[in-house]
């Protein structure tokens, strides 16, 4: 079996060359050695936010990736990383400001390089719809696992027993979020209703699209063919990397609040992917989640309180620090919760727990 440094290869090596990188920059925009050790501890920090956020990411990762071909398996790590990185950590923001400012993507990039002030403003006016849209999505991935009528395994056994019961009915969960909805409009101004209502709305329906492709796709798959098998795997490529994506959003518009400066924020949240693709290799290939009954628990229970603080968000700041801490203690406190079941039931045959 691979050792857990065998696994840090990439990002150590990733780690390596991004703060040399980070550095360099430093030096070209300061020409100073303060400059140059500022960006590079920038980056260090900005890399262990994303480490911080999206632990959570990877075991859910995990958890999806053991069910699809190891083709697929592949895929995922490797254009997914791709997609990751250059996609959401570079391309989304300048997206952001494409259709705020109304600017042309080359444009965007000047702005980003010549006035970055300004376009960290643009960044955080546009908060709101992105804290909508990801906290709806995310609060129907994690009810979605604690609605699930297969689930036999609880961890805080009075609360998931009775999420199950009333998961029950056919569509709670859509009914949940659209009243978390209602709640959070009841204190918005009434002038930011309306976009927190189309994003939010969006986020559902995004869910809903791709776990509807997800569901199409599996069915037309099976064994009989590469084609019917690469058509089941990209069901749940697509579902992993709209999940991926709606993780970073936080990470992102958290990254302003220490630099204004796209490339370094780029860097260093690239950084923390690669670790989080890491974790979530060493997750499928030695079988943690199964090992660790309760571990999959606490990454949706700091899931659902990532889209609550993403809702509240709306309304008032709330420091990443805080989420990333919150995240941490559910996952840490599974862990050891965990531990102790397996203390207590050596032989206890965890293949088949869910």
């Amino acid at each position: 079996m691979r050792t857990t440094l065998s696994y840090m290869k990439w990002p150590f090596i990733v780690t390596a060359a991004g703060l040399a990188l980070a550095a360099f920059i430093g030096w070209e925009y300061t020409g100073t050695a303060s400059g140059v050790m500022s960006f590079f501890l920038i980056a260090a920090v900005l890399a262990v936010l994303e480490i911080s956020l999206s632990f959570d990411n990877s075991i859910v990762n995990a958890q999806k990736l053991k069910t699809m071909t190891p083709e697929w398996q592949h895929r995922f790590l490797t254009w997914g990383i791709v997609i990751a990185v250059f996609g959401m950590r570079v391309v989304f923001p300048l997206l952001i400001v494409v259709v705020a400012a109304s600017l042309s993507p080359w444009d965007a990039v000047v702005l980003a390089a010549t006035q970055p002030e300004r376009y960290s403003d643009i960044i955080s006016d546009a908060h709101l719809p992105i804290a909508a849209f990801g906290g709806s999505f995310l609060m129907l991935v994690a009810l979605r696992y604690f609605f699930d009528q297969g689930k036999d395994v609880d961890w805080i056994r009075v609360i998931e027993e009775g999420l199950r019961k009333v998961g029950s009915v056919r569509g709670t969960e859509v009914g949940f979020v659209l009243i978390c909805m209602l709640i959070v409009i009841h204190f918005l101004p009434a002038d930011k209703e309306h976009t927190f209502i189309i994003a939010a709305i969006w986020g559902v329906v995004t869910y809903l699209l791709v776990d509807a492709l997800g569901h199409v796709l599996d069915k037309w798959g099976g064994k009989s063919s590469d084609g019917d098998l690469a058509k089941a795997g990209l069901g749940g490529f697509l579902y992993l990397e709209v999940l991926d994506a709606s993780f970073s959003f936080d990470g992102v518009i958290g990254a302003f609040a220490l630099t204004q400066n796209l490339f370094l924020i780029a860097i260093g949240l690239g950084i923390g992917a690669m670790y989080v693709r890491s974790m979530t290799v060493m997750l499928v290939e030695r079988g943690t989640l199964a090992q660790f009954r309760y571990l999959e628990h606490g990454a949706f229970w700091s899931i659902f309180t990532l889209s609550i603080i993403m809702f509240v968000q709306t309304l008032y700041h709330i420091p990443e620090v805080i989420t990333g801490l919150l995240g941490a203690v559910f996952i840490g406190v599974a862990f050891a919760n965990s531990l102790a079941r397996r203390r207590r039931h050596p032989d206890e045959d965890s293949a088949h727990l869910h």
